[in-house]
């Protein structure tokens, strides 16, 4: 059961990074959203990225890790939560309808808690 919980969230993830792509590639063709555009795109797909980094991790303490990177924490450069950011430039900038960025960041919301919730459960299976 475990396995098609991770394999669907896999596929989630995939699947997310492929809505980000879409979605830049739609942007306005102008400096502002290009350059917002650019940062969606790194943080949005770094997330796969970063989850699928983990299914190769060496130890439980590198998955963690990879997790963190994928969440957002303060040391990681391209996540989750960054991507939220970029998304409400976006919006409020008007590159993106608020329709669309509604459903982008619900998304990205969803994913980001679990992997939040994710990350809290191995922690306490690793009493670290």
């Amino acid at each position: 059961m475990e396995n098609d919980y991770k394999k669907q969230f896999y596929q989630r993830v995939y699947k997310y990074g492929l809505e980000i792509i879409q979605r830049v590639e739609n942007l306005p063709k102008d400096q502002a959203s290009r350059i917002l555009g650019n940062q969606l795109l790194r943080s949005g797909t770094s997330v796969a990225a970063n989850i699928i980094e983990a299914k190769s991790a060496s130890s439980k303490r590198d998955y963690i890790n990879f997790y963190h990177h994928a969440l957002g924490c303060p040391e990681a450069i391209k996540s989750a939560n960054e991507s939220k950011l970029w998304i409400c430039y976006l919006r409020d900038a008007k590159k993106i309808t608020k329709e669309q960025s509604k459903k982008i960041l619900k998304e990205t919301e969803e994913i980001a808690n679990i992997l939040a919730a994710s990350i809290i459960t191995m922690k306490n299976k690793r009493k670290i």
